[in-house]
């Protein structure tokens, strides 16, 4: 599934909704000698302090955006674009073109015999085309409104929004070459994650 990208390798694109754990997934991988390119640390990079993307956020929503220590609020951010579509698209119009250029910059470099490319919202904006193979990891959503919870400080009706604004979970899995239950013990995904390893490092020699 998906497209080609060229000089890139063999790229496999790592999704799921909010809260599934694609962070402890990733760092499995990353543990295994992939290189994973995490399109959320991405992200932070692109609005670090004194990036031209935090000045232009500023602009748009004002100096109480930022926290003390001179990083963007997120949580605050969040709350503000899902309550307001025509903010989330100005959002995604100043961002995804950063994000989408160092994504690219990443792959071109990345060494690895394949390589992760962990993206939430991977299949939302069409980013599959960049990927040779699709992994979706995979919780009941009863399970990402509890984990996101005891993660972030969100209130539990963003939550629901971030996840209703996610793409269907059916039709996610759909999409999915292959699937990581994460919804059980540690050890049972890490298993998983073995096991895909080295069908991912045997598809490489075909390539």
């Amino acid at each position: 599934m998906g497209g080609l990208l060229m000089n890139s390798g063999y790229v496999v694109g790592l999704t799921g909704g909010i809260g599934c754990g694609k962070t402890t997934i990733s760092n499995e991988f990353k543990r295994l000698g992939i290189t994973i390119i995490d399109a959320d640390e991405i992200a932070r990079d692109v609005v670090a302090p004194g990036s031209e993307g935090l000045e232009a956020i500023i602009k748009q929503f004002g100096p109480e955006i930022v926290q003390s220590d001179g990083y963007l609020n997120r949580a605050k951010l969040r709350s503000i674009v899902f309550a307001k579509p025509e903010k989330t698209q100005w959002l995604n119009d100043l961002l995804h073109p950063k994000i989408r250029a160092q994504m690219l910059a990443e792959l071109s470099a990345s060494v690895s015999s394949y390589t992760i490319l962990s993206v939430p919202l991977l299949l939302e904006n069409g980013m599959q085309t960049l990927c040779n193979r699709i992994l979706v990891v995979d919780i009941l959503p009863e399970q990402q409104l509890q984990r996101v919870l005891a993660r972030d400080q969100s209130e539990p009706a963003t939550i629901k929004k971030i996840m209703t604004a996610q793409i269907d979970r059916k039709k996610r899995l759909s999409l999915a070459d292959d699937i990581i239950d994460n919804s059980g013990q540690p050890s049972e995904s890490m298993e998983q994650v073995q096991k895909l390893h080295q069908t991912y490092t045997k598809l490489t020699k075909n390539v």
